[in-house]
């Protein structure tokens, strides 16, 4: 896989305003929120997309899911909260690193676009 922007800011050579971090992944503040609470959850393992997930990632997503899970209560996303994955160049995927769009802090209409 080619070195993304997240590759970047997650061996620290571009800031960004971290919520958590920990041996298997990294999660921040959008820099182009979409929302009032925007955080993209990204794990630190080099996955392209949700297409390029293997078996072996399972217990890796699950630990995702989890820390999504504690960054909405933290963030106080208690009204609800949308998690979005993009797959793809259709699917909106911009960069080629799998991650994790938690969104909230207001009403989200759907369809989503």
């Amino acid at each position: 896989m080619a070195e993304t922007i997240f590759t970047k800011i997650i061996n620290k050579e571009i800031p960004a305003k971290i919520v958590h971090e920990d041996d298997q992944c990294l999660a921040f503040h959008d820099v182009a929120p979409q929302a009032p609470t925007h955080v993209l959850v990204i794990p630190k393992k080099p996955i392209e997309s949700i297409d390029q997930l293997e078996e072996a990632d399972q217990a890796l997503m699950g630990h995702l899911w989890m820390i999504i899970r504690k960054l909405a209560a933290e963030l106080e996303l208690g009204d609800g909260y949308r998690v979005v994955v993009n797959c793809g160049r259709d699917g909106g995927q911009s960069v080629d690193h799998l991650h994790f769009h938690l969104l909230g802090g207001r009403s989200l209409s759907w369809p989503p676009g």
